[in-house]
């Protein structure tokens, strides 16, 4: 099972590479990597201000935006620029497992919903998705300070033979 589905993850990563604003190698960036951290928990501020006020769908809509700032501080860090959400996703997917991107796929959906469908979920869920979202950007900010040259360049190659 795990060939046909990498064979499937293979073949979206091809096809990011190939899109305008998919996925890039680039210079690994500390600096911007940095930037991108500290707009993911300005981010989960903005959530809770929103979620207090009872503002569910811009809490809604904040969270996932907060959760992808640090995924792609991550990238950032690594030396990858896309400009397309889902591939970034799928890129943090391949390289740390998809128990990095579970939630921030999650979140996506309800972000969509909430947005285009003005579907937002009850106080109570809302509020759950802000301690997840908590948990994600602790988790990347953890991760991307911590990461080795080693580990940067071996997440590089991964990506590259994808």
């Amino acid at each position: 099972m795990w060939n046909i589905c990498g064979g499937i993850m293979q073949n979206k990563i091809a096809w990011c590479f190939k899109l305008k604003d998919g996925l890039r190698m680039i210079e690994p960036n500390e600096r911007l990597a940095k930037s991108y951290l500290n707009e993911a928990k300005s981010s989960l501020h903005r959530a809770e201000k929103n979620f207090r006020d009872g503002d569910l769908l811009w809490a809604t809509v904040v969270i996932y935006y907060a959760e992808y700032y640090a995924l792609y501080s991550f990238l950032q860090r690594i030396g990858i620029k896309c400009e397309n959400h889902f591939c970034s996703i799928m890129a943090a997917g391949l390289l740390l497992g998809e128990n990095y991107t579970h939630i921030i796929n999650h979140h996506k959906d309800k972000r969509i919903d909430a947005q285009y469908y003005m579907k937002v979920d009850k106080e109570e869920q809302v509020g759950k998705m802000l301690q997840e979202a908590k948990v994600f950007v602790a988790m990347f900010d953890e991760l991307v300070s911590n990461l080795s040259e080693k580990e940067i360049s071996e997440h590089r190659e991964k990506l590259s033979r994808a």
